[in-house]
């Protein structure tokens, strides 16, 4: 039996639907019942909506360790895809505990049911800093704790050390690093504001590069992990790293509309992050831009995939194609 945290989500909404073709047998978190039709439409864009009734649904959270303890039984893997994905500075404490405290929940459950083997789903966010000489983060990347981390990336590091934690106590794990994932169904989350953005007409560019992916691709790398023999590491997976010039004018193209013109400057996004700030204090808004997200948009990091390549074989869709699935 496999148990699917953040069944809800774009990862696990997806990986649901691959697991069942596979005829797994599946149980999935859930912590309300309108969160569920999210995922039902997932399997009727995919036509599958057959299998969608075949899925074990187990309402639970992951910072709740008695609602935990049912979801575990009988479980022999755990495919970890819940987290809070936020660079809101309020959200700081709601981040840690769901991410950190969270995993720690899933780790120890995944011991103490004597689970097979766990994927975590982490992000490249929580990968090393690279130093002037290099030109790409690998898995090999040292953090470095001197440098400035948004509050998501060090959740997401923090959980990646409840899962080693986890790895010496015996447990079988492996971790993907996925960067900015695309895929059917989730607007207004995560990688739909970059379409929001060109939408929106918002004129503004940096740049700064990205590394993106396809939620297929993502899935299929967590599924081929976790049918072999392989524990104890960790995968980036990036179908493309590209400038973010380059990500809003083919997202423009798909939509036939005017990509952003207007280069920004880390003057103008420093002036524009406080505005922001300032903007959401007095509306009591969420933040749309931050000092963290801000910085992140001039970097110009690129990311290797090539070890997960290396391992599987896998040849990775680029933005021209699972783009096209999105808009």
């Amino acid at each position: 039996m496999i148990l699917v945290t953040g069944a809800t989500g774009l990862v696990g909404s997806h990986l649901l639907v691959q697991l069942l073709q596979e005829k797994e047998e599946v149980k999935a978190l859930f912590r309300s019942a309108s969160q569920i039709e999210q995922t039902k439409k997932i399997f009727e864009h995919k036509n599958q909506i057959a299998l969608f009734e075949k899925i074990n649904w187990v309402k639970g959270d992951i910072t709740d360790i008695p609602s935990l303890e049912k979801a575990f039984e009988q479980v022999t893997h755990v495919y970890h895809c819940a987290a809070v994905v936020s660079f809101e500075p309020k959200e700081e404490t709601l981040i840690r505990k769901v991410n950190i405290e969270g995993t720690a929940n899933i780790v120890n459950c995944c011991i103490d049911f004597k689970v097979k083997k766990l994927c975590n789903v982490s992000s490249i966010a929580a990968l090393g800093d690279k130093k002037q000489s290099e030109h790409l983060i690998t898995e090999a990347t040292e953090w470095n704790a001197e440098k400035q981390h948004s509050d998501y990336a060090i959740t997401k590091y923090g959980a990646e050390m409840e899962v080693w934690r986890g790895f010496q106590e015996g447990l079988e794990v492996v971790i993907v690093n996925p960067g900015v994932i695309f895929g059917y169904g989730f607007s207004n989350l995560g990688s739909d504001l970059f379409i929001q953005w060109v939408k929106n007409r918002i004129p503004f560019y940096t740049n700064g590069t990205i590394g993106i992916v396809g939620v297929h691709d993502v899935v299929t790398v967590m599924h081929t992990l976790m049918k072999s023999t392989i524990s104890g590491e960790r995968y980036i997976v990036v179908g493309e790293n590209c400038t973010y010039k380059e990500l809003f004018y083919y997202i423009a193209t798909l939509l036939h509309t005017k990509p952003p013109y207007i280069y920004a400057s880390k003057t103008i996004t420093a002036i524009a992050w406080r505005m922001d700030l300032l903007w959401s204090i007095v509306t009591n808004s969420k933040r749309k831009l931050t000092k963290s997200t801000a910085a992140s948009s001039h970097e110009n990091d690129s990311y290797s995939s090539e070890k997960i390549e290396n391992i599987i074989n896998i040849t990775f869709q680029k933005k021209e194609v699972f783009l096209k699935d999105v808009i």
